[in-house]
C-alpha cells in the first residue's frame, strides 16, 4: 500500500504541498476531491455526522479515523476515544493534531478491549468490502461492544447511480454479488494506489445483516443524498 489517502492528510498537516486527491471507482468517474475537508470543524460536518458525534457515549472507538477530525470533536468534549486507522501516514498527522490515543490498526485485529460506541463514519461499513464479509465484520464489531454498546454508522444506497431498464427498475450489471460494491481507486501527486474492494450498503441490507447476527438496527437520520445514519446495538 503506498498509503496516498494518509500522504495527502499529513502533507495537509505539515504545509508539504497538498493537493487534490483523484478518486475513481468502477461506476463513477474520476473527480477531485480537497484533503481539506477532511480538516472540517463540527459546524462544517454534515448532519448525519454531527449526529452521530451527539449520540457518542462513554468509551469510545473510531475505526477509520482518517484525518481525525471526529475523535478530535469528542477529544475536546472530554471522551475517552481510541482513533485508528490502517495508514500511518494518517495516523502521524492525527499524533501532529493533537489527538492522544491512535494508532495504525485493522478493527478486525483489535483485540482485549470494549467500547460503549463504535464509529464508523464517511461510509466506515465501507471498509468490509464486499457484502460477503459482513458477517465476519459485524461479529468483530460484537466482540468489541460493552453489554449496552451501539455501533453507530453511516453509508449511502447507491441504487440511484444505475439507469433505468425498461421494466421500470434498475439495470444492474452482473459482474458484481451486490449493486453497493464498487472498485475504489485513489490517485495523488500523480501516483495511483492499487485498486481496493469498498460497499456502499443500503438501509434494508444492513438492518438484515444486523438482525442475522444477533443486533438491533435503528435508522437514526436520513440524509440528503441516498445517505443516512444507523445505530446497531445488542437486541
Amino acid at each position: 500500500m503506498k498509503d496516498l489517502f494518509g500522504k495527502a492528510i499529513l502533507d495537509y498537516q505539515t504545509g508539504n504541498d497538498p493537493q487534490d486527491l483523484i478518486t475513481e471507482t468502477s461506476i463513477s468517474e474520476a473527480d477531485e476531491m480537497s484533503v481539506a475537508y477532511l480538516f472540517r470543524d463540527f459546524d462544517e460536518m454534515p448532519k448525519i455526522e454531527q449526529k452521530a458525534l451527539e449520540l457518542s457515549k462513554g468509551k469510545i472507538l473510531d475505526v477509520g479515523c482518517g484525518a481525525g477530525s471526529h475523535s478530535l470533536y469528542l477529544q475536546e468534549k472530554g471522551y475517552d476515544v481510541t482513533s485508528i486507522d490502517i495508514s500511518p501516514n494518517a495516523i502521524k498527522a492525527c499524533e501532529l493534531r493533537g489527538l492522544k490515543k491512535v494508532k495504525v490498526q485493522d478493527v478486525m485485529t483489535l483485540e482485549n478491549e470494549k467500547f460503549d460506541t463504535i464509529l464508523l463514519l464517511m461510509n466506515g461499513a465501507g471498509m468490509c468490502g464486499r457484502l460477503k464479509n459482513i458477517t465476519k465484520f459485524l461479529q468483530k464489531l460484537k466482540s468489541l461492544l460493552t453489554e449496552n454498546g451501539q455501533i453507530l454508522v453511516d453509508s449511502s444506497d447507491i441504487i440511484y447511480m444505475f439507469d433505468d431498464d425498461e421494466d421500470g427498475g434498475k439495470w444492474i450489471p452482473g459482474d458484481s454479488e451486490y449493486y453497493g460494491e464498487v472498485e475504489f481507486k485513489v490517485s495523488y501527486k500523480g501516483e495511483t494506489e492499487k485498486p481496493f474492494d469498498w460497499m456502499y450498503i443500503d438501509y434494508n441490507t444492513l438492518e438484515n445483516a444486523a438482525i442475522a447476527n444477533g443486533l438491533s438496527c435503528e435508522l437514526i437520520l436520513e440524509g440528503e443524498h441516498f445517505d443516512y445514519l444507523a445505530r446497531l446495538c445488542f437486541e
